[in-house]
């Protein structure tokens, strides 16, 4: 499309482009392209790809190549392609139109919660173009596909139809933007994750084994890394304190896999490596075949916990509060437990139930703390009670921790919060799942967040889903839940 877009230059025809998602076609984006097409000589359409629409469970209900050839069948317009990158910027830059062509909605750019326009503007100047803005009649996608081909059940269409008689677009936002004042010390386990890929080949001739052959491997930087990386996208300041292992540190990894705004503080092990996950999956169905772990689970020594408790005090008082993402490989002791909760700093925790430390790392061994986001299995585990009412067990999770607000994912059936002894549901919104590893993460990053800028607990919750539905949608911890993504997707969701 570039070559093409020269040439018709090279003739002295003038280049208009428009970029979108256009997932429902309808009479304002027809109207809009015939506007576009006077403007310039010729009309080039660009389309996002189906990866990086992030309008909302079930979006986009029509595929970028259906999308694509709809716009085609438009007389008015002389080309069609799909974006291969998450923005227009790229395109843009190969393409050179001479003007770019947005909807009377981008007239005031304070709309655009991705902040992405400003910057495809400047990229269409930088190459020589200009911005047209049209002034034709506004219909939104979203708004029509959320009232009339929602992918989503009865009950979960009833709970957003109740939610947006008390908070619209701008209030939930407006939330998420106010958290980017805060202080955030994280402290918790480093833990990579590792994905093999393989294809299984048969039976071992030799033994009663399946037999694989390597493909390719990747890695991401999971645990406190992967909740640091969230919680740097909506939050002002963000110090990480975590353990690494002198006998394969990944240390160089680490670095490159965390956001360069995060402060970091590493404290070294020498009697292991730094945990890693290795897991093999099948390369056709994606289902993991085995898992193998590398890591020395037992509590550091007595000189090294002094060292952190030393570091802790000579940095908490920085910070707003702690979150601590205990996943049970040996970082975070009951001595440095019993610092934090001695600090009186407002604390976030997750006690993590995992394959490594099953029966082991509770949530009751804390004693204090201000906000509590963890599953439901982890809350059953403590207590041995496996039918009990979720409510009960939370209730008897408070009188433990003495936690004023506590959070439990609730996996299909989504998640509640318990705040000033009221229950607040919000149901699971994710249509489809790539990833559940990280998705916990990702909300105990936002929500904890929410907690202490005192967000209502309804609204937490509904912010929280929507972090958590992005999140299964990630491989691993490729990256983190971006801002504009969540900002994006809020927006189109309560259209």
């Amino acid at each position: 499309m570039a070559s093409i877009s020269a040439q018709l230059k090279k003739e002295g025809k003038t280049i208009a482009h428009c970029h979108g998602c256009f997932d429902l076609m309808h009479p304002g984006h027809i109207k809009h392209f015939q506007s576009a097409s006077k403007v310039g000589d010729v009309l080039i359409v660009t389309v996002t790809q189906d990866k990086f629409v992030n309008k909302g469970p079930g979006r986009p209900v029509f595929n970028e190549q259906i999308r694509a050839e709809t716009i085609a069948a438009l007389e008015c317009v002389a080309y069609v392609a799909i974006n291969k990158w998450p923005t227009a910027i790229e395109t843009i830059n190969l393409l050179k139109p001479s003007f770019y062509v947005k909807g009377p909605d981008y007239k005031n750019r304070d709309n655009d919660v991705t902040s992405n326009i400003g910057l495809e503007e400047q990229a269409v100047i930088d190459n020589g173009g200009k911005m047209f803005i049209t002034d034709d009649e506004t219909m939104s996608s979203s708004k029509l596909i959320n009232s009339h081909f929602s992918q989503l059940d009865d009950s979960v269409q009833k709970y957003l139809e109740t939610l947006k008689t008390k908070y619209d677009v701008e209030k939930i936002t407006g939330f998420i933007n106010s958290l980017n004042n805060q202080k955030v010390l994280v402290i918790g386990d480093t833990i990579i994750d590792e994905y093999h890929t393989c294809t299984p080949l048969g039976k071992s001739s030799k033994s009663p084994t399946i037999s694989t052959i390597y493909r390719n491997g990747v890695s991401y930087a999971g645990g406190s890394l992967a909740i640091a990386n969230h919680i740097q996208q909506y939050a002002k300041n963000v110090k990480l304190v975590t353990l690494l292992g002198e006998q394969n540190t990944q240390k160089d990894f680490i670095d490159s896999k965390l956001s360069a705004e995060i402060e970091r503080k590493y404290f070294l092990r020498n009697d292991g490596p730094t945990p890693t996950k290795r897991r093999y999956l099948d390369t056709y169905l994606n289902l993991k075949l085995f898992e193998v772990t590398f890591m020395n689970d037992k509590f550091i020594d007595k000189k090294l916990e002094q060292e952190v408790i030393e570091y802790l005090k000579s940095e908490i008082t920085a910070y707003d509060f702690v979150l601590i993402a205990d996943f049970g490989h040996g970082f975070i002791t009951p001595n440095i437990i019993k610092f934090l909760e001695e600090s009186g700093k407002f604390l976030a925790i997750n006690a993590q139930t995992n394959s490594n430390n099953f029966g082991f790392n509770y949530i009751t061994k804390y004693k204090r703390a201000n906000y509590i986001s963890i599953d439901e299995k982890e809350l059953r585990l403590p207590f041995g009670e496996a039918y009990e009412s979720v409510e009960t067990l939370i209730k008897k999770l408070k009188e433990i921790t003495h936690c004023q607000e506590i959070q439990i994912t609730l996996g299909a059936a989504g998640s509640v919060i318990y705040f000033d002894n009221h229950f607040h549901y919000t149901p699971a919104f994710a249509t489809s799942v790539k990833d559940s590893v990280g998705a916990g993460d990702a909300v105990l990053s936002i929500t904890s967040l929410c907690a202490f800028a005192g967000i209502p607990a309804e609204a937490a919750g509904f912010i929280g889903n929507c972090m958590g539905t992005l999140a299964v949608n990630i491989l691993g911890n490729e990256h983190p839940v971006y801002k504009k993504d969540l900002l994006k997707f809020v927006s189109h969701f309560l259209k």
